[in-house]
């Protein structure tokens, strides 16, 4: 396959268009060609851009908040009985019903974008020349990096006996909102444990265990005051595995 044909399937692999061979394929191949590896981080900052833009045009939860409010204050008129009452109730429920539909359709668009970011972000990490700010092995020296760098403190599992190798870590942000990164390897495979406080998550995000994100798996879970995301290629039941594990530390 040309370097040409590469390039053209990166906007489609970055929307999550390409079949899942495909994407695996393209995954293997930015992981060993810098060029196409620097031009998909240019594309995806690039959509990410004008992604954050189309944001000052959702409608304001405020606003929805207002609706709402507006239809409890109704009054009933007369017995619900007679028709026109039952068409004023009528009203209210199709009104209801649609507001219902604009919050869960809100719920969703909200829970996609979150996931959309995370995969992001992972794919930013897997096309950069310096995936990791601190690198090490050891659970040791990569904990007490994050001091002073994030706003809370988390534990790292004992990986001994593990198919799992600590890579290191980053600083990164969802929603503008500090985190830590963590790399973590299992085989070939790079996977991204993202840890942010669970309030800096919005409040429409409810998606638990796992997730599909374009060709990757997610895992998500709240543990204490804290918000876990576990991300990769690696198969299911690997991203499950890591996750028992940090669930499990002390």
């Amino acid at each position: 396959m040309t370097h040409e044909t590469w390039l053209a399937q990166l906007d489609a692999y970055l929307d999550g268009e390409l079949e899942t061979s495909a994407m695996q394929e393209l995954d293997r191949h930015l992981r060993e060609c810098p060029a196409c590896a620097a031009e998909s981080l240019r594309r995806l900052q690039w959509k990410r851009t004008i992604h954050a833009a189309g944001q000052r045009y959702v409608a304001d939860p405020a606003f929805l908040e207002r609706v709402r409010k507006s239809i409890s204050r109704g009054q009933p008129v007369g017995i619900w009985w007679r028709w026109p009452a039952f068409g004023a109730l009528a009203a209210v429920v199709v009104v209801a019903a649609g507001f219902w539909f604009v919050q869960h359709r809100t719920r969703v668009v909200r829970e996609n974008q979150i996931v959309s970011e995370l995969a992001d972000l992972h794919v930013s990490t897997l096309a950069s020349p310096t995936p990791v700010d601190v690198i090490s092995t050891d659970r040791h020296t990569v904990k007490p990096w994050f001091e002073g760098k994030i706003p809370f403190s988390f534990n790292l599992p004992e990986l001994q006996g593990s198919p799992f190798e600590l890579v290191g870590g980053r600083v990164s942000y969802l929603e503008q909102s500090p985190g830590a990164e963590l790399i973590f390897r299992i085989r070939k495979h790079l996977i991204s444990v993202f840890i942010f406080q669970d309030r800096a998550i919005p409040a429409e995000f409810s998606a638990s265990e796992a997730i599909d994100a374009r060709s990757f798996h997610l895992e998500s879970w709240t543990q204490g005051e804290l918000h876990y995301f576990v991300i990769g290629d690696a198969s299911p039941e690997d991203l499950r595995a890591l996750r028992d594990l940090i669930r499990n530390t002390k």
